[in-house]
């Protein structure tokens, strides 16, 4: 289990994230746009850099449901491995067997 403070931590990023989505999107497309005078640009990635750095979408870390386990994670199912697995041993997941041999 991850610690409590990292999960909640990685949550409020995606808070963040959610709530700064249209503003930085926005601002981002105001600074790749050739076409607008330099000045412009230049004001949008200053305004840009202004915002907080956790609510950039990078800053996100996929996390396990369950666990809160950072690595080895399935994007499709939003868990790890290890959780799966387990879950799989414990016939909880139709259709999902653990394998011997």
């Amino acid at each position: 289990m991850a610690k409590t403070g990292s999960i909640e931590r990685n949550n409020k990023r995606k808070r963040l994230v959610k709530q700064y989505a249209a503003k930085r999107a926005r601002l981002k497309a105001v600074a790749l746009d050739e076409n607008l005078p330099l000045e412009e640009r230049f004001d949008a990635r200053l305004k840009l850099a202004q915002l907080p750095r956790n609510s950039a979408e990078n800053r996100v870390r996929n996390r396990c449901e369950l666990t809160g386990r950072p690595r080895a994670f399935y994007r499709k199912l939003k868990m790890s491995r290890i959780a799966l697995r387990e879950l799989a041993s414990r016939g909880q997941i139709p259709g999902m067997i653990k394998s011997s041999w």
